[in-house]
């Protein structure tokens, strides 16, 4: 400190010699508008008409309404009881607490500011008190510090909002007319984002946009595709366009960990976990909903992460993601969370409980929507040592009516997986044998959308198989299980109708010892790519379900992830930065031709960009594919000249190389006369340079290697 005087002393007294006044009024100080002296703010979003409203610095304040009106003498027992009421939630700062007196009466003015150490603090402390009893006369109201600023800006007199004039938005589905039925998809690679076509009949991809530290985490696109989310400190916001990306809306929420859309792209989900002032307390979590169109907060959920812990681990901080899960397909008109005992499901018309109370069910573990109806798949494991089984029950919403109920006993986990159109349930049950010993896996098949829902047993021929992957057909009645023990395990198909039953399953055929771990259909089912990931370093069998063949064999090398195109048409395969090695993408055909690869240092996303459902109805659809040759005499005609111009392209290549060896040759034949006078003089005056006029004689050279004499005596 008494340095800081002795420094502080020299710049005066260094100040006064050049004439310096150092008293100065920085208040005074007012730039041109618009100036910043050269120095741009990191946040070049901070002087934009649309600036997100930052903190005053009073975020961990609240103010607290409607106290007791006492005197002088009264005073400590007031703040006394406030104290201890709030300093359950949270620290109070050292002098933290304020309750203002009126100097005339000296009588408290019935309010007090209260300063917490972290913000989190000061809004939970105001979510709990606010409307707080302390008696019949006095109940709490409590605000935030910064929202008086706000409400101060409230004019006294209503005045009619301005009048905009219609101004047509861009058309965000644009990119699906592309002329070329191609499609676009998102990576990430070190600090650069790129949105990309991929050309693949030009082998290639081509630029659609840029841009350097775009996202501070990750990108995301919504599940139709409209918009790409971005993540920042302050909070997400989504981008989208007719010819490039412009930003068309931000949702503040500082330090947003994760995001998720409703699948309909009508809701955006935000989450953040703060740690708390004490060690000791669970950190806490901060849920919002925001409309993805308007920007505004439709609900928010805030409490400690042990409140949004039940049902598995995962996301952030021990928080499963995504905590809230949307039903209703693609209306957007459910979502639930999992509780103790309980499934909250909400509607969206209010964000309120549906008949304002949770769905009661007691020890759930587990639940899911069907992906097109209003329909809840829940899973409650066994109690009492087996004496009440697990069941799996499926919930009509909003009606909560139980629709059909299966009892499972023995069961130690179980898993469910809907398929895509919302017609079949498989239940992966994992059974104790009667030792208790192991355990054995089964599925059980409802049939969803039949009378009754009736439901199958279905057990592997092995029933000791462990079952390492399972995935239904998108959009059809067949289904693929990796079981077996590794390396080699084997992989089975089965379809829920068969020719001469159609309400049974049957399997189709087990292929024996393959080297794969994980299942991807595509989107339009029938083709299938058996893939071995991690252990088995990116060993890739691209598979016809409909013929039961294999159509090609490919590796990967250390490919981290694999995912189809949206209109299964062509594969991507990457490896991401958790290899240090071979960085980048492969794009393929459907039937496993490679068609190109990209080497990317620091590759950290791949995601193609999803599209909408088609417009056209079943009947247009089976119409189609009726005419399909008449349809696809343009495309062929279009895959033709690609074809040549690629073939002109290979000419062209090759007619250059050609060039360039000639003008080589002439090069070396100039050289080759400029030197051979010189030639000549190194052969004697031999004035030809071809070996054949020359004649080989062999000469033989004696030559003396070495010489001694010696002298012999005789006896």
């Amino acid at each position: 400190m008494a340095a800081e005087v002795m420094l502080m002393n020299e710049i005066e007294a260094k100040a006064a010699t050049m004439g310096i006044d150092l008293n100065i009024d920085f208040n005074s100080i007012q730039l041109p508008r618009g100036e910043d002296c050269g120095i741009v703010s990191d946040d070049e979003d901070v002087y934009h008409d649309d600036q997100l409203e930052f903190d005053s610095g009073f975020g961990n304040v609240i103010v607290v309404d409607n106290l007791p009106v006492v005197p002088r003498e009264k005073f400590e027992k007031l703040e006394g009881v406030i104290r201890k009421i709030y300093s359950q939630i949270g620290v109070i700062k050292e002098d933290g607490l304020w309750m203002p007196v009126d100097p005339e009466t000296k009588k408290t003015l019935g309010y007090c500011f209260i300063e917490y150490n972290t913000p989190q603090e000061a809004e939970l402390a105001k979510e709990k008190t606010n409307g707080y009893k302390l008696d019949r006369a006095h109940i709490f109201s409590v605000n935030m510090f910064d929202d008086f600023d706000k409400y101060m800006r409230v004019p006294d007199e209503w005045a009619p909002p301005e009048i905009k004039p219609y101004t047509p938005g861009e058309n965000l589905q644009k990119w699906l007319t592309d002329e070329k039925a191609r499609d676009q998809f998102v990576i990430r690679a070190g600090t650069d984002t790129e949105v990309l076509w991929n050309d693949a009949r030009q082998s290639k991809t081509e630029l659609v946009y840029k841009r350097t530290y775009w996202t501070e985490s990750f990108v995301q696109w919504s599940p139709l595709g409209t918009y790409l989310a971005t993540v920042h400190r302050q909070g997400a916001a989504v981008w989208g366009g007719a010819n490039t990306f412009n930003r068309l809306m931000r949702y503040a929420h500082p330090q947003v960990k994760l995001i998720d859309f409703s699948p309909g792209e009508k809701f955006l989900v935000t989450y953040s976990s703060h740690e708390p002032s004490n060690p000791r307390d669970a950190n806490r979590v901060v849920i919002n909903i925001f409309d993805v169109r308007t920007g505004k907060v439709m609900r928010d959920f805030k409490g400690s992460a042990d409140e949004f812990t039940i049902g598995g681990a995962g996301g952030v901080a021990g928080v499963s993601w995504p905590v809230f899960r949307w039903g209703g397909g693609k209306e957007d008109k459910y979502f639930a969370k999992l509780g103790k005992n309980m499934i909250s499901v909400y509607e969206t018309e209010t964000f309120s409980l549906i008949d304002k109370k949770s769905l009661k069910v007691e020890n759930v573990v587990d639940f899911s929507w069907s992906p097109t109806d209003p329909i809840l798949a829940l899973f409650v494991p066994e109690l009492g040592g087996g004496n009440q089984p697990a069941r799996v029950s499926l919930v009509q919403i909003p009606s909560k009516v139980e629709l059909r109920q299966k009892n499972l006993f023995s069961v130690s986990d179980c898993k469910m997986y809907w398929q895509s159109n919302g017609e079949y349930l498989a239940v992966k049950a994992d059974r104790y044998t009667k030792t208790k010993k192991s355990t054995y896996t089964g599925f059980e098949l409802f049939r969803i959308k039949e009378r009754d829902i009736p439901i199958e047993v279905l057990e592997l021929d092995n029933k000791n198989d462990k079952i390492i992957a399972f995935a239904w057909e998108p959009k059809g009645h067949r289904f693929a299980v990796i079981h077996g023990d590794n390396p080699r395990p084997d992989i089975s198909f089965y379809s829920m109708k068969s020719s001469h039953n159609l309400g049974r399953v049957s399997k189709l055929s087990t292929l024996k010892g393959k080297q794969a771990n994980a299942l991807f259909w595509s989107p339009g089912g029938r083709f299938i790519v058996l893939a071995g990931l991690k252990g088995f370093n990116g060993q890739l069998e691209f598979f016809n379900v409909d013929e039961l063949e294999t159509m090609a064999t490919a590796e990967h090398f250390m490919a981290t992830d694999i995912e189809w195109d949206p209109t299964g048409r062509y594969v991507a395969t990457a490896v991401t930065s958790v290899h240090e090695m071979e960085n980048g993408f492969n794009i393929w055909s459907f039937h496993g031709k490679l068609l190109y690869r990209i080497l990317k240092d620091h590759f950290f996303q791949f995601l193609w960009r999803p599209r909408p459902p088609s417009f056209l109805s079943a009947e247009k659809e089976e119409e189609i594919l009726k005419y399909l040759k008449k349809y696809s005499k343009k495309y062929d005609a279009e895959d033709q000249d690609v074809s040549m111009l690629l073939s002109e392209q290979d000419r062209e290549k090759r007619r250059m190389l050609k060039e360039e060896w000639e003008k080589w040759i002439s090069e070396w034949r100039r050289a080759n006369e400029e030197e051979k006078l010189e030639r000549q003089k190194l052969r004697d005056g031999e004035a030809s340079d071809e070996e054949e006029e020359y004649e080989a004689k062999e000469v033989e050279v004696e030559e003396i290697l070495d010489f001694s004499e010696e002298v012999l005596f005789e006896e």
